[in-house]
């Protein structure tokens, strides 16, 4: 089948379907949202099905999970949709977004788990392109409602990690990033990695773990989560609300912190601490930015989300350099 007969069967409805049956993780949820009836979505499933290659959804449990190849199409068709609606939409705009000669606030909840030059960097960028803003960063945390602050319109953008984020939001993925743990370079578990088969499941699960404190009230943190799911529990010795301090205390400790590489490798040089490969095997962590319906079509909210994007863009995940223990 040649490309242009590929695109000639595609329809903006199905690019639609698409990016609501991966976000809502559900056909039935699906049709809810677009106003139609779950054969309808069901027959339009199987063709991007046949069109993607990709069962797109696939059973988990009681649920349906997406695929990875769903997760990597989902932007892709949140941005079709956003430049469709710009051409056609019925709330076209006589003006543009002029980020230069702004004058606004703009409220962001973040969780500062993905890179400690993230939102640094974000607050730098968004200075220097629109100078006129204000910038208002609120922490995550387990006593702060974000879907209740998006919904009042009393937050912007939320931007954090989630196994599955929340259904009734729009959803732009970031990045993904490979789960490992970080260690004092003198940490007994730091030599028998070194060691084939040295660090193993079992001597992971026993160690003095670091954790956040969970991002929802009552519920465990993505990497507890995960172990829940494989029927395992760790022993974690300190929560603590204090992400960026977390390093300063796994580097004159014992203590072991599970987390994403990108956040570990910015310590290894500053501290006396090594990225070690965790035995247990995590799916990659995914870092999302979240928005209200409310706000989707607002120019000034799609410049931020691009702005937050072209950040996350810039966050390559360096070499270890032989400062990791396999």
């Amino acid at each position: 089948m040649s490309l242009r007969t590929d695109f000639d069967k595609i329809e903006l409805q199905l690019v639609r379907v698409l990016h609501t049956v991966i976000t809502e993780h559900s056909v039935s949820r699906a049709a809810l949202r677009l106003h139609s009836t779950q054969p309808a979505v069901s027959a339009q499933l199987k063709r991007l099905r046949a069109l993607t290659g990709d069962p797109l959804l696939v059973r988990s449990g009681a649920g349906m999970t997406p695929t990875a190849a769903a997760l990597e199409l989902l932007e892709p068709a949140a941005r079709l949709l956003q430049d469709a609606d710009l051409l056609f939409g019925k709330r076209r705009r006589k003006t543009a977004f002029d980020p230069a000669t702004a004058e606004m606030q703009l409220r962001i909840a973040a969780s500062d788990y993905l890179d400690p030059h993230f939102l640094p960097d974000l607050v730098i960028h968004l200075n220097t392109l629109a100078p006129g803003i204000h910038l208002d960063l609120q922490p995550l945390n387990a006593h702060f409602d974000y879907r209740r602050g998006l919904a009042r319109g009393e937050l912007d953008l939320v931007i954090g990690n989630w196994l599955q984020p929340p259904s009734e939001l729009h959803l732009g993925r970031l990045l993904s990033d490979e789960v490992v743990c970080l260690m004092s370079r003198d940490h007994p578990m730091a030599r028998a990695a070194a060691t084939r088969g040295g660090f193993t499941v079992d001597k992971y699960l026993g160690c003095r773990h670091l954790a956040p404190m969970p991002l929802s009230p009552g519920m465990p943190g993505v990497i507890d989560q995960h172990l829940a799911t494989l029927g395992l529990t760790r022993a974690i010795a300190v929560r603590s609300a204090h992400f960026g301090q977390l390093p300063q205390m796994v580097a004159r400790s014992h203590l072991v912190l599970t987390t994403g590489r990108l956040f570990c490798s910015r310590y290894v040089d500053e501290l006396p601490v090594t990225i070690v490969k965790c035995p247990v095997a995590f799916p990659r962590m995914s870092y999302y930015q979240l928005w209200h319906e409310q706000s989707h079509a607002a120019p000034a909210m799609r410049w931020l989300r691009e702005q937050v994007r072209e950040i996350a863009s810039r966050l390559n995940t360096p070499k270890p350099e032989n400062k990791e223990s396999q």
